[in-house]
């Protein structure tokens, strides 16, 4: 059985992991409409990713004899620069969300939970990749400048 503690702290997590599909698929509808099919493509592919994080993470609690809850979802923001301030700001939540799950860790160490905290370790490793990648994105679009932004565009399209 998993304490109430954690349950509480996984729900919340389930919570800003739609928060995040929330706003990754917002961003994909925003850089389309300017024209970037590609980025997206990406983007509505993290939107999966994110909805998938928060199932796992509802499964997991019921899999524990814990209830899993979807809760409000704060509104996103639905407006951006260029495609770079938009991967400059998905890798800052890429950021963010490491922070949050590190947290979570931290409360499972606390609680005694070691099949949580090893079922956690998963997306602690995941965010490693996920940070790295959207930083890989934010400097590629700055080293190709405006000439070379379809090309990249191009590139996410085929994820």
């Amino acid at each position: 059985m998993i304490s109430e503690k954690l349950q509480k702290a996984i729900n919340e997590q389930i919570t800003a992991e739609m928060w995040s599909a929330n706003l990754y698929l917002a961003m994909s509808f925003y850089l389309e409409k300017e024209g970037f099919n590609g980025f997206a493509h990406w983007l509505k592919k993290q939107y999966s990713e994110e909805m998938e994080h928060a199932c796992a993470m509802a499964d997991y609690l019921i899999k524990r004899g814990g209830t899993a809850k979807v809760d409000k979802v704060d509104v996103v923001p639905n407006g951006w620069g260029s495609p770079l301030e938009v991967f400059e700001h998905v890798y800052e939540h890429e950021c963010h969300v490491s922070e949050l799950i590190n947290t979570l860790v931290d409360v499972a160490s606390a609680e005694k939970d070691k099949a949580t905290q090893d079922f956690l370790w998963g997306f602690v490793r995941e965010q490693v990749e996920e940070e790295a990648t959207a930083q890989g994105i934010v400097d590629k679009l700055k080293k190709a400048g405006e000439a070379g932004i379809f090309f990249i565009d191009s590139q996410l399209g085929q994820r």
